[in-house]
């Protein structure tokens, strides 16, 4: 049996400038949905144009937490405390790894 995927808090940069928080088990389907809009509601109206930072957690339970601390931050720090986060061993990537867009 595979290992379950590891879960992903994501950072997009979106059209109008603004920032969009959001996480997933399968970021580069997740990122094509929001280009697509078929993703959140939000970037329906705010497509994305890059995947600006993304972080691996052991489980969904981690990265919601997760998410929550990053949206608890003022736009200004909200990049730099996602690219802070300690990789641990779930097969990390660095944390600026990005998506091209199709």
């Amino acid at each position: 049996m595979d290992a379950p995927k590891p879960w992903h808090l994501y950072l997009l940069l979106c059209r109008n400038g603004s920032y969009y928080a959001g996480i997933t088990n399968d970021l580069e389907r997740r990122f094509q949905a929001h280009q697509r809009g078929t993703g959140a509601r939000y970037t329906r109206a705010n497509p994305p144009l890059e995947l600006l930072a993304s972080h691996p957690y052991v489980d969904r339970a981690a990265a919601s937490r997760a998410e929550w601390q990053l949206k608890q931050q003022p736009r200004a720090r909200k990049l730099a405390w996602l690219l802070a986060q300690p990789h641990d061993d779930i097969g990390s990537q660095p944390a600026d790894a990005s998506i091209t867009p199709a």
